[in-house]
C-alpha cells in the first residue's frame, strides 16, 4: 500500500511503501538505520541483513545522502523513535543516486547555505518553518473568508508609488513607458472595498530599500484587508482578531514543528485579545524612561520597536503617530490634526512591526492637497481621487507581512528563512 510518513500513525502493523529521499544513514553490524524523508515528515527505516538479504544490504550500505528511493516495510510503533514510529524494511528500490551532496550534517556558513537554498530547504528545520508558513497563510485566508471578506487580486505592475517614490523597483513596460513593482495593493483595494464592502488582497510586494537588517526582504508577501464604513477602532479590532486567530491555529496544528524549532509556546499562548494600546506620545515616554535615545516627531526605529515590545507579553498597538511620518493617504485625527488615525502592531520578543494600517483619508480636497505636498504625479492618482468624488465613506485597513509574522511565531533570528527563496539587498540567486 502506497503511503506517506504523515499517515503511518494510522497504519501500525500494516505493510506500506514510502517514496522519498535518504536524509541520513548509519550502520550497526548487520543493521542499517535509514532516516528517510518524503516531504510530509521524517522516519527511521530499520533494515536487517537477515531480512533483506546480503546483496540488497550491501547495496544499501553505499547509498548516499539525498538518494531518491522507495522502501517497503511494516509500520511499527516505538516510543523511543522520533515521531513515535519506525519502518521494518522488507524491500528497497533506488530511483536516483546522489553523489557528493554539498550540504552535510556539519556546520555551514549562512552564505554557503543561501547559495544552495534550493537544497537547503530539504533540511528538517527548514521544512518545519515552511510548514508553519503554510499554516499561517491558510489561517489568514480562512480568517477573512469566514468573516465575509472577498479576495480581490491587485496589480503587480503599477503606474506610481503608493507610499514613497524612493523605494520603487522600476520596470520597462511597453514602448517608452516605465511601470513599477507594487509596494502595496492598498490603493486598489480601497476601490474594491467601495464595490464589495469588505475585501482583502494577498500577494507579493516589493520594496527597494537598501536595508540589511534581519527584518527586511526586498520581495515579501502581504495580506491587506480594507473595509468600507470603518474607523480606526474597527481596523484595530480586525488586526487583533487576525493575529490571535493565526497564532491559535499554528499552536493547534503545528505543535510538532514548533517543538522541532524549540519554540517556547508559552509565549505564544499569551497572545489573546484585547492587545494593549498606547499612543505614539505614550511610546515616546516609555522609551525615554528606558533610556532609549529617541527624537520625538520621527518614526519608530527597529531598536525602538524592540524596546517597546519587551514592555508587553503580547502584541501592542501603537496609534496616533505624527502625520508627517505616515503616508499621504492617512486620515488626520479631527481632535489632533497633527496626528494620524493610524496603528502599528508590534510583535513581542523584539520582532517589531508586523501590521501597519489605519483609517484612510476620505476628504477629496485634503487628499489632493496631500498628494501635492508629497510631490506625487496627480495624473496617476485621478482614479484614486475618483473614490472621493463618487460616494466617499469612512474606510480603513492594514497590511500584515507574512514573513515577519512567521519569523516571530517560529522565533527565528532572520526573516530569510521564512520564505523559500529570499530576495535581499545582495541576494538574487538562486
Amino acid at each position: 500500500m502506497l503511503s506517506t510518513i504523515h499517515d503511518v500513525s494510522t497504519q501500525v502493523g500494516q505493510e506500506v511503501t514510502l517514496r522519498g529521499w535518504l536524509h541520513n544513514r548509519r550502520s550497526s553490524g548487520k543493521i542499517h538505520f535509514l532516516i528517510v524523508r518524503d516531504g510530509t515528515g521524517f522516519i527511521q527505516a530499520v533494515m536487517s541483513k537477515a531480512v533483506i538479504g546480503d546483496e540488497a544490504f550491501a547495496r544499501a550500505g553505499h547509498l548516499s545522502q539525498e538518494t531518491s528511493l522507495s522502501i517497503t516495510g511494516t509500520v511499527r510503533a516505538d516510543a523511543r523513535a522520533k515521531g513515535g514510529y519506525e519502518i521494518d524494511v522488507a524491500g528497497i528500490e533506488v530511483h536516483g543516486e546522489a553523489h557528493d551532496y554539498p550540504i552535510t550534517p556539519k556546520e555551514h556558513g549562512v552564505d554557503f547555505l543561501l547559495d544552495r537554498r534550493h537544497l537547503w530547504i530539504r533540511a528538517e528545520r527548514q521544512t518545519a518553518i515552511l510548514r508553519v508558513r503554510h499554516e499561517v497563510i491558510d489561517a489568514v485566508r480562512d480568517f477573512f473568508n469566514s468573516r465575509g471578506f472577498i479576495l480581490c487580486d491587485t496589480p503587480v505592475f503599477t503606474p506610481a508609488a503608493c507610499e514613497g517614490t524612493t523605494t520603487l523597483f522600476p520596470v520597462q513596460y511597453f514602448e517608452e513607458t516605465t511601470a513599477y513593482l507594487t509596494q502595496s495593493g492598498q490603493l486598489y483595494n480601497e476601490a474594491n472595498a467601495m464595490a464589495l464592502g469588505k475585501v482583502y488582497c494577498f500577494g507579493p510586494t516589493f520594496r527597494a530599500e537598501k536595508s540589511k537588517t534581519r527584518r527586511h526582504l526586498t520581495e515579501f508577501w502581504m495580506v491587506e484587508p480594507e473595509m468600507a464604513y470603518a474607523d480606526l477602532n474597527d481596523v484595530i479590532a480586525l488586526a487583533e482578531g487576525l493575529i490571535a486567530s493565526v497564532v491559535a491555529r499554528v499552536l493547534d496544528r503545528r505543535a510538532a514543528e514548533l517543538r522541532l524549532l524549540e519554540r517556547d509556546t508559552a509565549k505564544l499562548e499569551a497572545v489573546t485579545t484585547p492587545f494593549p494600546r498606547i499612543t505614539y506620545d505614550e511610546a515616546a515616554r516609555i522609551l525615554r524612561e528606558k533610556g532609549q535615545p529617541f527624537e520625538y516627531g520621527t518614526d519608530l526605529g527597529g531598536t525602538d520597536e524592540t524596546v517597546l515590545s519587551e514592555h508587553f507579553d503580547r502584541p501592542v498597538c501603537v496609534t496616533h503617530y505624527p502625520g508627517s511620518v505616515k503616508a499621504f493617504y492617512m486620515k488626520p485625527d479631527p481632535e489632533q490634526p497633527d496626528k494620524a488615525l493610524c496603528v502599528d502592531v508590534l510583535a513581542p520578543e523584539g520582532y517589531g512591526e508586523i501590521i501597519g494600517g489605519g483609517q484612510r483619508l476620505d476628504d477629496f480636497d485634503l487628499l489632493l492637497q496631500r498628494i501635492r505636498e508629497h510631490g506625487l504625479p496627480e495624473e496617476a492618482f485621478q482614479w484614486y481621487l475618483d473614490l472621493r468624488r463618487y460616494g466617499t465613506v469612512p474606510h480603513g485597513g492594514f497590511g500584515m507581512g507574512i514573513e515577519r509574522c512567521v519569523a516571530w511565531i517560529c522565533k527565528l533570528e532572520h526573516v530569510r528563512e521564512t520564505i523559500p527563496y529570499p530576495r535581499m539587498l545582495y541576494r538574487l540567486y538562486p
